[in-house]
Order: C-alpha cells, then sequence, then structure tokens
C-alpha cells in the first residue's frame, strides 16, 4: 500500500514540476490525491505496529484497542452524518484521527507491556549498515512483486473498464467486497501463525513448523471454505440482501468470486511459510510468472469477440482471479511442502474433497428452505437465515463423523469439545 502511495504522490509531484495543468489548492480535486496518498500512508504505519504488536505476543490488548477504535469510530461517523458534515473531505480527516488514535494505542501498549518503542533509535554505523543490507536483500523482491501486482491489477481493471465499461466494473467491484467478507475472519489470523512460524525457522525447528503447518493450515482453509461454499450457492440472496434487484445481473460473477477468498486463505497463510523463511527471491520469482501468465488470459476472457477474446466481462476477470489463485496457492503449497517435508498431495486432495462437501450441503440446504418456502422475495432474508442454520447444523454433524474435513483429527476434537464443556460448566455453574 506505502508502494502505492508513493507512486500516486510521485506522479503528482512529477506533473507539477513539467508544467502539466495541475493546481494543488484545497478546493481542487487533486487534493483529494494527496489525501489519499496520506490516508494509505498512515494505514501503513499502523499495520506496522499491529505487526510489532502481534510479534512481542501482545495481540490480545491490540485488538482490544482495535474494537474501541471501531466503537468510537462508529460515534464520530454518525455524528458526522447527524451534522451534515459527512463530506469527502472531512471522511478523509476522520480516517486520520481514528488511524493517528490507533497508532498511539498500539505505541502506549508497548510502552505500558515493557518494550521500549523511544530507545534503540541510535544505532552504531556498522549495525547501520548491517541491518540495512540484510532489509534491502529480504525486501527488494517484495517491492518488485508490489509493483508488478500493482500495474497488473491496473491493467485487469482497464481492460474491463475499456471492453466491458462501468457496469461490468461495478459488478466485478459489488462481487469483489462480497467475496472478501468470507476472508475476515482468517485474514486477522495470518499475522499470528507468520510470528510463528518466524520463531520456528529462527530456532530452526522444522518439526514445529511442520506441526503449525498441519494444525492450522487446512482448518484455517476449510472455516474459510465453510462460509465462502454457503454464500457462493446463496448469490443471488446475497446480492437481493445486500445490493438490491438493480445488481441482479451480478450472480455469475458474485458466485465464481464467492471462491476466491478460500484459496486467498492458503496463499496468505502459505506464503508466510515462504516469508518467514526468507524465500523473497522464490515468492517473487512465483508471483512474476503467474502475473504475467494471467495478463493474456484476462485479455481473452474480457476481450469482444471480433478481438479474440470470449467479451465475458466481468465474469470473466472473475474466471481469471480463480484460476490465477488457484495456481498461484497450490505452487506455493508445493514449495512449502518440499521446505518442511509434507505431503504435497494430501493438502491437493483436502482442498477438493472439504470444497465439494460444503457445495453438496449448501445445495442440499437451499433446495429443502426453498421448497418449503416456494420462491417468495418478501421472506429472502427468512430463507437465507433458515438455509444457513440447516446447513450449519448439517456441517457440524458431518464433522463428528469426518472431522479431517476441517483437518483435525479425533483426539482434537475431543479436545475442544472437553474445554468448550469446561468452559460452560464454569459459566452457568451456581
Amino acid at each position: 500500500m506505502v508502494t502505492v502511495a508513493l507512486i500516486m504522490v510521485g506522479f503528482v509531484i512529477f506533473a507539477h514540476l513539467t508544467s502539466i495543468h495541475i493546481h494543488l489548492w484545497p478546493d481542487q480535486k487533486i487534493f483529494y490525491v494527496y489525501l489519499a496518498a496520506g490516508w494509505s500512508i498512515f494505514i501503513w504505519i499502523t499495520n506496522l505496529f499491529n505487526k510489532m504488536t502481534d510479534a512481542y505476543g501482545l495481540t490480545v490488548p491490540a485488538e482490544k484497542a482495535r474494537v474501541f477504535q471501531k466503537v468510537l469510530g462508529v460515534i464520530l461517523i454518525v455524528l458526522l452524518y447527524i451534522s451534515g458534515q459527512l463530506s469527502l473531505r472531512n471522511y478523509f480527516y476522520y480516517q486520520y484521527v481514528i488511524l493517528f488514535l490507533i497508532g498511539a494505542m498500539f505505541i502506549w501498549i508497548m510502552q505500558f507491556k515493557g518494550y521500549s518503542f523511544s530507545k534503540g533509535w541510535k544505532l552504531s554505523l556498522d549495525k547501520l549498515k548491517s541491518y540495512s543490507k540484510e532489509f534491502y536483500h529480504y525486501s527488494h523482491p517484495l517491492f518488485v512483486t508490489s509493483v508488478a501486482g500493482l500495474l497488473v491489477g491496473v491493467l485487469d481493471r482497464w481492460l474491463l473498464q475499456v471492453f466491458g465499461g462501468s457496469v461490468q466494473q461495478g459488478f466485478f467491484g459489488f462481487s469483489y467486497q462480497i467475496g472478501t467478507l468470507c476472508f475476515l475472519f482468517v485474514g486477522a489470523m495470518s499475522p499470528l501463525l507468520m510470528r510463528e512460524f518466524s520463531i520456528g525457522f529462527g530456532n530452526k525447528d522444522l518439526k514445529q513448523i511442520a506441526s503449525l503447518f498441519r494444525k492450522y493450515i487446512p482448518l484455517m482453509y476449510a472455516i474459510t471454505a465453510f462460509i465462502a461454499c454457503f454464500v457462493a450457492v446463496q448469490a443471488a440472496k446475497v446480492i437481493y440482501i445486500i445490493g438490491g434487484e438493480k445488481y441482479s445481473q451480478a450472480v455469475i460473477p458474485v458466485t465464481i468470486m464467492a471462491f476466491a477468498p478460500i484459496h486467498q486463505t492458503y496463499g496468505q497463510l502459505s506464503s508466510s511459510v515462504l516469508l518467514a523463511a526468507g524465500k523473497t527471491r522464490l515468492h517473487r520469482n512465483i508471483d512474476i510468472i503467474f502475473m504475467l501468465t494471467g495478463l493474456p488470459v484476462a485479455y481473452f476472457l474480457i476481450a469482444p469477440k471480433q478481438l479474440w477474446g470470449v467479451d465475458a466481462g466481468a465474469t470473466g476477470l472473475a474466471i481469471k482471479t480463480i484460476l490465477y489463485q488457484l495456481f498461484l496457492v497450490n505452487t506455493y503449497l508445493f514449495f512449502n511442502t518440499k521446505l518442511i517435508n509434507l505431503n504435497f498431495w494430501k493438502y491437493i486432495g483436502h482442498q477438493i474433497v472439504s470444497v465439494a462437501c460444503f457445495v453438496l450441503i449448501a445445495v442440499f440446504s437451499t433446495s429443502c428452505i426453498d421448497r418449503v418456502l416456494l420462491r417468495n422475495n418478501e421472506i429472502i432474508m427468512l430463507k437465507f437465515l433458515l438455509a444457513g442454520f440447516l446447513y450449519t447444523s448439517l456441517v457440524i454433524a458431518l464433522i463428528f463423523y469426518f472431522p479431517i474435513l476441517f483437518g483435525i483429527n479425533r483426539q482434537d476434537m475431543q479436545l475442544l469439545l472437553s474445554k468448550i464443556t469446561k468452559s460452560l460448566y464454569n459459566k452457568f455453574k451456581f
């Protein structure tokens, strides 16, 4: 994100210095470019502080601070709305305030827990050279990947805009946001796992890393797949509930993009192993190969038939996104399993079987509820909730017999049930 911000700022400064007609007064649109650039840099800094709290093992107080920030943010945005002050400029200022607040809270948490934030800023010349060299060797492949990812992402959207227009762009953006909802839970877990992987590689304890990989990667994948498969099957209802009838033509892109978070989970968690191991060059090479391969695929799926494409619009870009993630993530997985001596095909089998089971159960649950309540748009929310309840109940029942679907064994299941039972007993005993 900081790369994007620096590119934005650099472009504007270059345009200004080369006498392109850009005026940087607050009442001009370009002012918002600077606000957006500063906002993205602020986000990068607060994310950096957040990673520091995770690295120090202060995740719980940091997450409590985040909850406080979110509650305060909701109160502030409501007050701005009620007072009629909710403009684009004020919204950026609001973002600056809450980001500054969370950053200050992260610093206070580290200071309070004994991890001084103010000490250690002065480094000897030798240490500075050593750290700079280490930072360069580790980070410059990731910088190249970030720039390439930015360019490819822009080109994908540009192709969709040129050949599909704003409507298809809107459908894809809508489907992308719905897919992102399925990733919220696992996205919060990946920094914690990366910390544990880093500690394992620091101690050269491959057995511990393999144990963490076996225990958490399939589980996180299955949790995301559990949510995503239901959303994919219920795409029409999800669209109606969130976007209304005007997005009814986005059913196919939403259905396809609902599966994106599944392998995005594997991507974040699996790539964290490569990053923790310092394999940033390998990470870069894999990413660049698939980015360059994905561009012609995107063109073929989005371009009109007279230009040797299939004219699939938002659906085409959604298909390209899924294919890209599928092959990219399993390439990460291949190298990870070689690195920590695990069975690659076992994890491929788990991916296929778990998704197939969840889809079948979601289709069955949806069909049962739709047949009972018929097709009545006035009770779409009720049908969605009932189907979700039936789907969840059937999946829980299946896990008791086949816990491997969630990447866990019977011993883990018994231990989990024991902890839940003990917790409930302690909470409700008189």
